[in-house]
């Protein structure tokens, strides 16, 4: 089937459009409800963020499979000790005595963020929850690119993954928010599970070459990656070639040629994660349809000073 399009993604003269990742990760913590309402006040409109489901069936939102060290805090406002719980292991109830407001300075990942916020009591949220804020009058306009993990251990547990995906949709269906989304992943085969089971929602197919891989202090991303062995050129022809409309390579894996390659061939091109005033730059000379980025800030202010701008308000 043709894929819908969806205009806020796609580019438009003398526009860029602006994704805030996790939120805005960083100056907030990532995947949260504040990290997201300071993100949307910015005016940005694009949202990127991780999901996943608790043992009880909830999708939360959250990038690392397990509570890892470097942003988690038990009830008593310690950093975990011991094992990292994995989420599919708890329940969404469980899930709420731990607090994700701040980053562990001594860790990798925190050295990562060192001007993102410390702030107490933050949950892990539910979908549904972000979902419903999008309802208000003032975010009608507001677009999300959901990207569903791939657990590394569940790759061969079809019925574990129909069962993320299909609460993961039904949230977005129970809140009419179809024409808003975009499904992504860097998992193509979970992908393809869902165009079969929500085919109205386009797919975003995630790509990072693993010679440019470098994600201090997280879980990976990538329990497969179908681009092992590509050359820059070759990647948005694979993508093509899987049914993709939206084609998000890492800042380091995209050059004129491979976006002129990309536009060809039809897709929408978003990149990421762009935080450094010199890549920023970069990816506007290029004319990329979106920069997904961790300071929205940064980005808005280099599109601004080049007479441009993130959306067409």
């Amino acid at each position: 089937m043709a894929f819908p399009q969806i205009p806020a993604f796609t580019g438009t003269p003398g526009v860029i459009r602006l994704i805030g990742h996790r939120g805005a990760r960083g100056v907030l913590p990532e995947n949260t409800m504040e990290g997201f309402e300071f993100t949307l006040k910015t005016g940005v409109e694009l949202l990127e963020l991780d999901v996943t489901a608790t043992r009880d069936g909830v999708a939360v939102i959250t990038h690392n499979h397990h509570l890892t060290r470097s942003m988690v805090r038990d009830g008593n406002g310690n950093w975990l000790q011991g094992a990292e719980p994995k989420v599919s292991a708890l329940s969404y109830a469980e899930l709420q005595r731990y607090d994700v407001g701040g980053l562990d300075g001594a860790t990798a990942y925190g050295r990562r963020f060192p001007d993102q916020a410390f702030l107490t009591g933050l949950r892990i949220p539910r979908l549904a929850d972000l979902l419903a804020l999008l309802q208000q009058p003032q975010h009608l306009g507001v677009h999300l690119l959901l990207e569903i993990k791939s657990d590394p251990d569940l790759l061969g547990d079809t019925a574990a993954r129909q069962a993320l995906v299909k609460a993961v949709v039904s949230d977005v269906r129970a809140a009419g928010m179809q024409p808003r989304t975009v499904l992504h992943s860097f998992d193509w085969d979970l992908l393809a599970l869902c165009q079969r089971i929500a085919p109205e929602m386009p797919a975003s197919f995630l790509t990072q070459l693993p010679q440019n891989a470098a994600d201090a202090g997280e879980d990976s991303s990538k329990a497969v990656n179908p681009v092992a062995g590509c050359t820059v050129l070759d990647l948005p022809d694979r993508v093509a070639a899987a049914g993709g409309r939206f084609w998000c390579p890492y800042l380091l894996d995209i050059t004129a040629g491979s976006l002129a390659r990309a536009r060809d061939l039809g897709l929408v091109t978003v990149v990421w994660t762009v935080n450094e005033p010199q890549d920023i730059e970069r990816m506007i000379t290029l004319g990329v349809d979106a920069i997904c980025t961790d300071y929205p800030g940064r980005v808005q202010r280099q599109l601004l000073m080049q007479g441009l701008h993130w959306h067409t308000k």
